[in-house]
């Protein structure tokens, strides 16, 4: 993105590092499956291996990423460990951008504006 005039080089950068760090974790399919059936409610890696297609080593690996970034937050119960969102920003991201490419594909559906990633138009905001 172009950077205004006035703006200084080394202000916006942490903005930027930390968006392009959320989206290089967030660009692997089973990463996202894994946030998209956690967004209802906890589950151990039995449940998500339930509805997720990989092997145990390989969601194990995705989980330990996510929960190491910040993305998924985890509990013991005796030996269970559950996993859950951690990051809302996260969380809220990876259902807006699914949401518009499932709609997307779907093609009739229609998508309160709220929910829409079409950019602003003249009279929206400036």
């Amino acid at each position: 993105m172009p950077r205004h005039a006035t703006e200084p080089a080394n202000e916006s950068d942490p903005v930027f590092d930390s968006a392009a760090e959320l989206f290089r974790l967030l660009s692997t399919p089973i990463r996202l499956k894994i946030i998209s059936a956690l967004c209802g409610h906890e589950k151990n890696v039995s449940q998500l291996l339930a509805e997720i297609d990989t092997t145990q080593p390989n969601m194990s690996q995705h989980l330990a990423t996510l929960h190491r970034a910040g993305v998924l937050s985890r509990r013991r119960d005796a030996t269970q460990i559950y996993y859950r969102i951690g990051s809302e920003r996260a969380a809220t991201l990876c259902r807006a951008v699914c949401t518009q490419i499932a709609t997307e594909f779907d093609g009739g559906v229609e998508l309160p504006p709220s929910e829409r990633l079409a950019p602003l138009t003249a009279t929206g905001r400036d």
